[in-house]
């Protein structure tokens, strides 16, 4: 390999690796959503249905996200943040949609249904193409835009392949953590056995928090989304308040910054998801009931 070559594949690489940086806190999001989606999945499922979302990741980075990031970058750059509030709505809806089940509300959607592979994996592809899409826009963002097209794409090319096997690789590792524990109930020695049986027994709390950390995310993730790119369409009000909360506890250090910004960021997500949740079962009810099958079982029976 030429001196030359290996010079820009350092440039590339050195590049990647700072954009990437600043997208640690959306891939974070990424790993802890993710494991949701094969909930209640029979283990021997799990690591395919890992895979398939894992290709669909790619698929959406490579085939869908960056060739159109690059293009409308370079000739509809206005159009980047009305797809970014759309993304960050959807996942504020799927976010207090989830928020409502923990609350009791159940919306009529069959268990089977609920559980069939297919489905989840679409879902959670479907997700991960916002998620994607604002880690690959971060990236696009950081790069120098002096880089030119050729060296932009092949950092993009990195970011895109290093993060799909960071985030699938720890999701993978999360879902079978189980049955490492499993195995090591049969070791022969006892404290290996003792380790096995904790890591088994804590396993349905610690997905329980995984789920409340992804549903979390979706959240914070989507509300800031929108916040952000409200201000560069038509809308700065949720922004300048975010901000001036924000500097107004500056003196209290970055991580209390961090965490009021999270927060803020996520009940916003909170409340324009609820918003969007009644709009959409109060529509899903009226269709239902307009249905001719619904419309013949609440119709009385005649007399005789």
């Amino acid at each position: 390999m030429s001196v030359g070559l290996l010079a820009v594949v350092d440039d590339i690489l050195t590049a990647a690796l700072k954009a990437s940086a600043k997208t640690a806190g959306v891939v974070i999001d990424d790993a802890a959503v993710t494991p949701q989606y094969v909930q209640g999945l029979s283990p021997a499922r799990e690591l395919h249905v890992v895979w398939r979302i894992a290709l669909g990741s790619l698929f959406n980075k490579f085939v869908i996200i960056i060739p159109l990031a690059l293009l409308l970058s370079a000739f509809a750059p206005w159009v980047l943040p009305w797809l970014l509030i759309l993304g960050g709505t959807y996942l504020c809806f799927e976010g207090a949609e989830k928020v409502t089940e923990w609350f009791g509300a159940h919306h009529a959607i069959d268990e089977a249904e609920s559980r069939d592979e297919r489905k989840l994996i679409f879902g959670a592809i479907r997700t991960d193409l916002i998620l994607s899409t604002e880690i690959m826009l971060i990236a696009l963002a950081s790069l120098d835009p002096d880089f030119g097209i050729w060296m932009t794409l092949g950092a993009l090319v990195v970011i895109g392949l290093g993060m799909t096997v960071l985030v699938y690789g720890a999701v993978a590792l999360l879902v079978k953590i189980d049955d490492i524990g499993l195995s090591l109930m049969k070791n022969p020695a006892r404290r290996v056995r003792r380790t096995g049986a904790r890591i088994v027994a804590s396993m349905p709390a610690a997905f329980r928090m995984i789920g409340i950390i992804g549903t979390v995310a979706m959240l914070w993730v989507g509300g800031h989304l929108v916040i952000v790119n409200l201000v560069e369409t038509f809308w700065h009000g949720p922004y300048d308040v975010l901000h001036a909360v924000t500097n107004a506890i500056v003196a209290a250090g970055p991580i209390v910054v961090w965490v009021t910004d999270t927060a803020m960021s996520a009940v916003f997500g909170l409340i324009l998801g609820l918003i969007i949740v009644g709009i959409v079962f109060k529509i899903s009810g009226l269709l239902k009931r307009n249905r001719p099958d619904v419309v013949a079982e609440e119709r009385p029976a005649p007399r005789v």
